[in-house]
């Protein structure tokens, strides 16, 4: 059941918004209550992982001190340098 819903907002805000729906072409309301949904429902503790990222699990072991960050640096240094 629909109910109706006062809200004091910031006028800048609301016509963001209602340019934001626009461009969207969906009413400011159902916006603000697809925002609500998503913002109170549960959220899910497992995400499914597809079957290509299942395949490709494993695929390469890595040492445990191995430093992404470090062999990136590396990457960058011989690609500009």
């Amino acid at each position: 059941m629909d109910s109706k819903l006062t809200l004091k907002l910031d006028g800048d805000i609301i016509e963001k918004a209602k340019l934001y729906a626009k461009a969207r072409k969906i009413s400011l309301s159902d916006l603000i209550e697809n925002y609500l949904q998503k913002l109170t429902s549960e959220k899910k503790s497992n995400k499914e992982i597809t079957p290509l990222v299942k395949s490709l699990s494993g695929v390469i072991d890595l040492p445990e001190d191995y430093k992404q960050k470090d062999d990136y640096t590396d990457f960058l240094n011989k690609k500009y340098n």
